[in-house]
């Protein structure tokens, strides 16, 4: 029996001694490694997180200390050693558990996590909490390398380091080097400084120095000393001169020494930062050689490995493959991303034009308004994000593009509803604070051809312009490419109730039409090319002369495409029902898009039913 198979919760990883626990890392990762492969996640950063979450679960209490995970696409270890090792097979479907920490699944799970770089600020509100309510636990941050080129990392940090507040947090580095490296003095005096001995004599001599007037003056003057010959061997960390104890860097899969160091940054009871160096996608080849492939996977051959996708299989690729072909033709176009270069199909963009391709890490603000910067001298931008991480952009949308009327193209990926990743990742909001946005033109394409057609539009208009198109491939509905102008095509004609729909939902609406049709219902269907500014003659048209629209969307209700249509209505004087099918007023779980689609009635036979009901009436 595997020692895995002992491990319920916390309690039973602190009576391990140090060789169980290293063969405990083992056996988690290949239970990660078997368990991904088939459920499919995000495999490479926890495997590289192991020994560190094991030496955390050692050391403190998540049922009360606050253990807070930067984004949380690494908190699948966490999972495992609070008790949901048994729950694997569920991660990220509906009704199973979360690929993040949420609070409603366990005691252990400190808050929500889904976007980067906010774990600092989040803590330390925790932190200060704990002071002013007089309670006694730890709060630890783990944040990654990647989420320090969040703006909001570094106001957070700023806030932490200057509070004096008692918290820690772990720097998981791995992918680069934060210290400057400036030979073998540096190595050897950053070894030095982690040493036990040199650390235990260090807060012993502390402790002695500051009893009496004197001793604080001594310490003082040595303290001076000691800074000197430090700034000219081991330039100090940034962290120290925002008010940290730093300790590291350190090997983040030793555990002994792991354990040690938080311990002992527990016990500096101020703002710590351990710096922890950990090789992503660690004890499994595969991942070794090629993490970024192995950061979110679907299932996948053990022994073989993630295969290539080939071809133009996904609107992200469509749309990567015709900024290529548009970038060909006009020097003026440039492309811009947020550290997705991958997912957002910008991979051969960057490639073929390196001077034209800006990544600017997790950094959306900055991306947007360095956009809004390219298009005032002359520049067509094409700003690419998922929705989800847009939402950070908003005020620069406003701000730095739309009130000057920039001309910047925001690509829209991931809009709608994604899928297994959740609450956190659903492009479910998009379309309610861009539509607010005066002067902002919005494209839904629902097919390739269609992405290609709109974004050759996009580029040729003034002013902002976002195209917004779902994750993954495209549906059976095929058209000619998208004709300027064209804001709404009725693409079949009845008497008996109107369907608006756009985007990849003219697929569940056309599959309802023809189930209706054979009731002998005849639904007028619309679909929409452009959300904003809505063709309003064409719907008004068709509410006259049927006196009922169904709008079919997934996203949230408030600022919809059918509070836009209810509103036009009435200001026009319109009699007619209006039935809205949308996210309502929630949030949307996780799982696979299909049976969220069931859950929120806008899959085809919920949408029938709906037709079904509407024209009872």
């Amino acid at each position: 029996m595997g020692i895995l198979s002992q491990i319920h919760s916390p309690d039973d990883v602190k009576k391990l001694s140090m060789e169980e626990l290293e063969l405990l890392a083992a056996e988690i990762r290949d239970f990660l490694i078997e368990n991904i492969s088939k459920t499919g996640g995000h495999l490479a950063s926890n495997l590289g997180i192991v020994e560190m979450t094991i030496a955390l679960h050692k050391v403190f209490d998540t049922s009360k200390d606050r253990l807070v995970f930067d984004v949380g696409h690494q908190s699948y270890v966490h999972k495992i050693i609070t008790g949901r090792k048994d729950e694997f097979p569920s991660l990220r479907k509906s009704g199973g558990i979360s690929g993040f920490l949420k609070p409603s699944e366990s005691i252990h799970d400190a808050c929500i996590t889904g976007h980067a770089s906010n774990s600092v600020s989040v803590a330390l509100g925790m932190a200060r909490a704990r002071t002013l309510c007089e309670e006694k636990y730890s709060v630890i941050s783990v944040t990654g390398d990647g989420a320090l080129t969040g703006g909001m990392a570094y106001e957070g940090l700023s806030d932490a380091g200057q509070s004096g507040e008692p918290m820690i947090i772990i720097l998981n580095d791995n992918e680069m080097s934060i210290a400057k490296n400036v030979g073998a003095m540096t190595a050897y005096l950053a070894k030095l400084r982690l040493k036990r001995k040199y650390l235990r004599f260090k807060r012993g001599y502390h402790k002695i120095m500051r009893r009496t007037k004197v001793g604080r003056f001594f310490d003082k003057g040595i303290h001076g000393v000691k800074n000197a010959f430090k700034s000219a061997f081991l330039p100090s960390s940034f962290f120290e001169d925002m008010g940290f104890a730093y300790l590291g860097p350190a090997d983040g899969h030793d555990i002994e020494y792991m354990t040690y160091l938080f311990k002992l940054a527990r016990d500096m009871k101020r703002p710590v930062v351990i710096h922890l160096i950990t090789k992503k996608g660690k004890g499994y080849e595969h991942s070794e050689a090629h993490p970024q492939e192995y950061h979110g996977v679907g299932s996948f051959d053990i022994r073989e490995g993630v295969s290539s996708p080939c071809g133009i299989n996904s609107f992200s690729a469509a749309f990567g493959d015709e900024l290529l072909k548009i970038a060909e033709e006009n020097e003026r176009v440039c492309a811009i991303t947020a550290a997705m270069t991958s997912g957002v199909g910008l991979e051969q963009f960057s490639e073929n034009f390196p001077k034209r391709f800006f990544d600017v890490a997790i950094a959306e603000e900055h991306a947007v308004a360095m956009s809004a910067g390219l298009a005032a001298r002359g520049m067509i931008p094409v700003c690419a994000v998922y929705s989800t991480f847009l939402q950070r952009a908003y005020d620069m949308i406003i701000h730095d593009v739309a009130i000057s009327g920039q001309h910047v193209v925001f690509a829209v990926d991931r809009a709608g509803i994604v899928g297994e990743d959740g609450e956190t990742h659903h492009g479910a909001f998009d379309v309610s604070f861009l539509a607010d946005v005066p002067n902002m033109r919005i494209f839904a394409p629902a097919n390739f051809l269609e992405v290609r057609s709109m974004l050759r539009t996009a580029i040729d208009e003034n002013g902002p312009v976002a195209i917004r198109y779902p994750r993954g491939k495209e549906g059976t509905f095929k058209n000619d490419a998208f004709i300027p102008g064209n804001g709404c095509s009725v693409l079949s004609e009845g008497a008996d109730l109107t369907i608006v729909a756009y985007g990849m939902l003219i697929n569940n609406v056309l599959e309802a039409a023809t189930f209706a049709k054979k009731d002998g219902i005849e639904c007028e269907i619309l679909k929409l090319n452009i959300i904003k500014p809505l063709d309003e003659s064409v719907i008004i048209e068709s509410a006259k002369k049927t006196g009922r629209i169904m709008v079919v969307e997934d996203v949230i209700n408030h600022g919809s495409v059918a509070e836009a249509i209810s509103s036009m209505l009435l200001k026009n004087g319109i009699k007619a029902e209006l039935i809205a099918i949308n996210a309502g007023d929630s949030f949307v779980t996780h799982g696979d898009k299909e049976t969220l689609y069931k859950m929120l009635k806008i899959d085809s036979e919920n949408v029938y039913k709906a037709i079904v009901e509407a024209c009872k009436k």
